[in-house]
């Protein structure tokens, strides 16, 4: 599944890994293993089933990283740990140049919850899946077109702690307001019936392959 060679389009049920690198050491510190949907110039579907193996920050001494005061949340020593996805599955949709991607939450039994905006950096292919950058300000989206700001405190904190400049928080500002005026016209992928999507029964969990953290040699946008 990983390797440096050149990127290309997935076809549906390959597997393949969804990385974040940390904002501040540009080491990989999320990396979440994935079924690819759909993949074509417009849009990459993956599918992170219940029970994934995925990789996570945690703070150095294990503690999980949201249970760090926020004041320090950013700047107190972290590593990472493997840990299994145990909610239901997500669905994650990425558009190549959008700033963001956007996730479906299901409850159990498949009703459907919500859409989540993750303001990102638009993600870098390499042949074993896809990196970027967590933006820290998110969208809630939900059935009735309601939406909300999540996570405003850590997107001001990690300015504070150095982790993004004015410039860099003004573009990322800009991208949710684009996000929102999206959301209000109810445009794609919020129009397009994902919540009706289901995964083929057929595949498996992926696994979570000992080289997740892998420097990719070539990669294209």
């Amino acid at each position: 599944m990983t390797g440096s060679g050149r990127p290309r389009h997935w076809a549906p049920g390959d597997q393949i890994l969804w990385r974040y690198r940390d904002n501040g050491t540009g080491d990989v510190h999320i990396c979440r293993p994935v079924t690819v949907v759909q993949d074509t110039p417009e849009l990459l579907a993956v599918w992170m089933a219940p029970g994934t193996e995925c990789v996570k920050p945690v703070l150095a001494d294990g503690t999980p990283v949201h249970e760090e005061p926020l004041v320090t949340r950013y700047t107190a020593p972290r590593t990472t740990t493997r840990s299994r996805w145990f909610g239901t599955g997500v669905l994650k949709l990425a558009r190549p140049e959008d700033p963001w991607s956007v996730w479906l939450f299901w409850e159990r039994g498949w009703r459907f919850r919500s859409w989540y905006v993750n303001l990102e950096e638009p993600r870098t292919r390499w042949s074993g899946g896809v990196d970027s950058e967590d933006h820290f300000l998110d969208i809630s989206v939900y059935p009735d077109r309601s939406w909300l700001w999540r996570d405003e405190d850590e997107f001001a904190q990690a300015q504070r702690a150095g982790l993004m400049d004015a410039a860099q928080a003004d573009r990322v500002r800009a991208a949710g307001d684009a996000a929102v005026e999206l959301i209000r016209a109810w445009g794609a992928p919020f129009s397009d019936g994902w919540e009706d999507w289901r995964p083929d029964p057929a595949w498996p969990v992926p696994e979570l392959p000992a080289d997740w953290d892998l420097i990719p040699v070539h990669t294209a946008p």
